[in-house]
């Protein structure tokens, strides 16, 4: 089995301590929840992204994890202006360390600039790498200039210029005042 198949059943220790980085490159299609928010993908949109794991020595301690994941992409997301698709580059640059549990995790967190991750004996990076891509959206993703002019359909008369007189109610209530 190569390593490229493990990358969702990998050992982080061993990882950490072979030292050879991991460079991959992933179909779109198969991180399910980022294609979902797709505009339409194609079949050949990929995720390039490389993870290298090392062991860094603590005083009077065992050694610490850590792992760097990097990635680019470009998926079509739905322009919020026109409803287009709007093609929008994607990067991850992220370092994480690994602790033993989620006590510890949760303790430390509000400390460490880093991110924590609890250690366990078959890490998934694959869910990793798409945690950090569904995080690194835009918002609101949109063209920094439309293709087509966005199709209005609420008051279009009024932003043409075509405003129509609508009758005061208290004219109309005077009227009825007066037939009195």
């Amino acid at each position: 089995m190569t390593r490229s198949l493990q990358a969702n059943h990998l050992n982080i220790q061993a990882f950490a301590q072979d030292g050879v980085p991991l460079v991959e490159t992933t179909l779109l299609q198969n991180l399910e929840r980022l294609a979902q928010e797709a505009h339409g993908l194609e079949p050949d949109s990929v995720v390039n992204w490389q993870a290298r794991a090392e062991l860094r020595p603590r005083t009077g301690a065992d050694d610490e994890v850590w792992l760097h994941l990097q990635a680019t992409t470009s998926i079509p997301l739905t322009c919020q202006r026109c409803m287009s698709a709007v093609a929008t580059p994607l990067e991850v640059d992220q370092w994480y360390r690994f602790v033993a549990d989620e006590d510890i995790a949760m303790a430390e967190d509000d400390q460490s600039e880093e991110d924590l991750l609890v250690m366990a004996p078959q890490f998934d990076l694959l869910a990793v790498l798409e945690d950090e891509l569904l995080m690194a959206l835009p918002l609101v993703p949109m063209h920094e200039a439309c293709p087509v002019a966005p199709t209005l359909s609420a008051g279009e008369a009024e932003i043409a210029g075509e405003t129509t007189e609508k009758p005061n109610p208290f004219a109309v209530l005077a009227q009825l005042k007066k037939k009195k």
